[in-house]
């Protein structure tokens, strides 16, 4: 399993997820942890600035992370419930990285290997369309479910 952190410029940081170990909160705590300090020294333009979008599963949503993120300053996007195709892992990255494994067989140290080349080939360019693509998807959280259409939002 591999834990990816984005933005419309690239991968800001990556983690893969030691084997048989679960991403419980207090993992997930020290990946965020992880991840603000590598926001302060890669994006240093925005590290008092950016905003979290993650999904609800429960390691995210748990109280001890919920608690964190606040002192932490760090603000998060609302994520509505059962919704993927909001999350931009899931409509773009991961299936990408999907079609690359797909019909192949690797060991642990391949496929992290596989995985990184691959992330390392995506541009600039790619994470601004599909973040372009992303801010239109999360139009219906901002909108609450309000009919609309274009892009006059």
């Amino acid at each position: 399993m591999i834990i990816v952190f984005f933005d419309c410029r690239g991968i800001v940081h990556k983690e893969f997820v030691p084997p048989g170990l679960t991403v419980n909160h207090a993992f997930y705590k020290d990946v965020l942890e992880r991840l603000r300090k590598r926001v302060q020294r890669v994006r240093m333009d925005i590290a008092d600035d950016w905003v979290l979008h993650h999904d609800n599963a429960p390691a995210h949503t748990a109280l001890s992370i919920r608690e964190f993120l606040v002192k932490k300053n760090i603000p998060v996007l609302p994520h509505p419930l059962y919704s993927p195709d909001l999350a931009l892992c899931d409509f773009y990255l991961f299936p990408k990285l999907k079609l690359k494994l797909k019909s192949h067989h690797f060991g642990i140290e391949n496929i992290q290997k596989t995985v990184t080349d691959d992330l390392n080939t995506l541009t600039e360019n790619c994470f601004w369309y599909r973040y372009d693509q992303w801010k239109k998807r999360n139009r219906c959280v901002t909108s609450q479910g309000s009919n609309f259409e274009g892009d006059n939002l």
